[in-house]
């Protein structure tokens, strides 16, 4: 499901917004955009905070046009070896790959994970949610299932709560809960998204993670979403997410009828000879 907030055609409203809803950025980054001079209206540049278009004006930042697209939100449950980007010039997999074709609409992944952890994503075109998911302010929880080369031990468990000094400052984790069937996994929470955090504070231990899967991203989780699918986020998901980072539920509702989608299958190349 994804939520419509797309003004009616001839009417007015605030450029920020306009390309916000482009996906490129959220409204406060539009707006230094605007007074930076980086945004044109029907060939004009605009450095106006406040300024109105409407959806039949031409809007360009550093060139390039932008089209507002009504809200969409997914859910991917990323495989092993994907990268985290739009596009990827090796040509390895992205996880645009596993979405391709999937609503006909842009959508930029919200975060980071790294190339070999797993589990959920949120992809969005949505530039103040994705903007306000990603600050630290707004202390989004995460949580991991972690498996390690060595199996920690009970003090140095309660040691990610206390907290683990690292190049960046000290990271301390909100929950850790080990496994007696499997004393070399556990999952662990966070509010932060530093770079390589879980591994990090793994390695501070003198050892390492073997497996790193993300199930659950400030309150979603991949019930129902086996690994390389994706599903739309359902209507009550979308309003919890933006009251959690304090944005104003959106107006009207759009019903899509997919989840647990599959990804195409993508034509292989052709050898050359």
């Amino acid at each position: 499901m994804s939520l419509r907030s797309i003004p009616k055609k001839g009417e007015q409203f605030r450029l920020n917004k306009f390309i916000a809803q482009s996906g490129l950025c959220s409204r406060r980054e539009a707006d230094e955009r605007i007074a930076n001079g980086e945004v044109t209206v029907n060939g004009n540049l605009v450095t106006e905070m406040g300024f109105k278009v409407t959806m039949d004006d031409k809007v360009e930042v550093e060139g390039k046009a932008l089209n507002p697209e009504p809200p969409v939100y997914l859910l991917l449950n990323k495989p092993k070896n994907t990268i985290t980007t739009t596009s990827d010039e090796h040509g390895r997999n992205t996880v645009m790959d596993e979405i391709e074709h999937a609503t006909g609409y842009r959508v930029y992944p919200v975060g980071r994970l790294d190339r070999n952890t797993t589990g959920l994503l949120l992809l969005t075109n949505d530039g103040d949610l994705a903007h306000r998911l990603m600050h630290p302010s707004f202390k989004v929880r995460k949580t991991y299932e972690v498996v390690s080369e060595r199996p920690l031990t009970d003090e140095e468990l309660a040691g990610f709560q206390k907290g683990i000094p690292l190049d960046d400052g000290v990271a301390k984790a909100h929950k850790v809960q080990g496994f007696a069937d499997a004393p070399d996994r556990f999952q662990l929470s966070v509010f932060e998204g530093r770079n390589r955090l879980i591994r990090r504070m793994v390695e501070y231990y003198g050892t390492e993670v073997t497996k790193l899967k993300r199930i659950e991203y400030a309150g979603l989780d991949l019930k129902g979403v086996p690994p390389g699918r994706w599903r739309f986020l359902r209507d009550k998901e979308i309003v919890d997410l933006r009251v959690l980072v304090k944005l104003k539920p959106l107006e009207k509702v759009v019903t899509v009828k997919k989840a647990a989608t599959k990804p195409p299958k993508r034509k292989k190349k052709r050898k050359k000879r």
